[in-house]
């Protein structure tokens, strides 16, 4: 994330809200028995964490809570859009990934795009514990954090959802397509 301290609007901040808080209220078996006013009173004290959703929700990540970390006291949002975000799309895996590539760049990375939203990207197994509470990626993919000794041999994982089966796949890290983004969290 850069350095600079971003703050969305009074009016982007209280649309932000209301949006959030009509998805918490649509979507209730992704986070049964959590209260919105609880979740909301965190994001009140945490404006980079509403910019951090903000640019979740401006990527078309639909981000929802799906679980509250109690030992930490700590929120889990998540992007709920049923397919990999269309704003993060056509990326490939990293920086290095993208520096690699001689012919047919693409605009971005996932790794420095998350980073600069101020958001983490999945990891296979919180890839899997979304895909608990609803079904997501039925027709495109989504990068997932690599494992160090895949990555330095040039690979990258992705994840998706078919026949009822999440499957792990993997390619070279500097590869992107259409049907291919990233899903993030955010720890509130």
């Amino acid at each position: 994330m850069k350095d600079e301290i971003r703050n969305l609007s009074p009016e982007e901040r209280e649309e932000l809200l209301k949006t959030l808080k009509g998805r918490f209220e649509k979507n209730m078996n992704r986070h049964k028995g959590l209260d919105w006013a609880k979740v909301e009173a965190k994001l009140e004290v945490n404006s980079e964490k509403l910019w951090s959703l903000h640019e979740m929700e401006r990527t078309g990540g639909e981000p929802d809570v799906i679980t509250h970390d109690q030992e930490a006291d700590e929120y889990i949002f998540c992007d709920c859009s049923a397919e990999s975000p269309k704003g993060r799309r056509s990326v490939c895996y990293d920086r290095e990934a993208l520096e690699s590539r001689k012919k047919h760049k693409p605009e971005n990375n996932a790794m420095d795009m998350a980073a600069d939203m101020g958001i983490e990207i999945l990891t296979e197994e919180q890839y899997r514990g979304l895909q608990e509470v609803g079904n997501f990626d039925t027709k495109t993919s989504s990068w997932v954090k690599t494992p160090d000794n895949i990555r330095k041999l040039g690979g990258a994982i992705f994840c998706d959802r078919r026949y009822d089966t999440v499957f792990v796949y993997h390619n070279g890290a500097d590869s992107y397509y259409a049907a291919r983004g990233f899903r993030g969290s955010l720890r509130v």
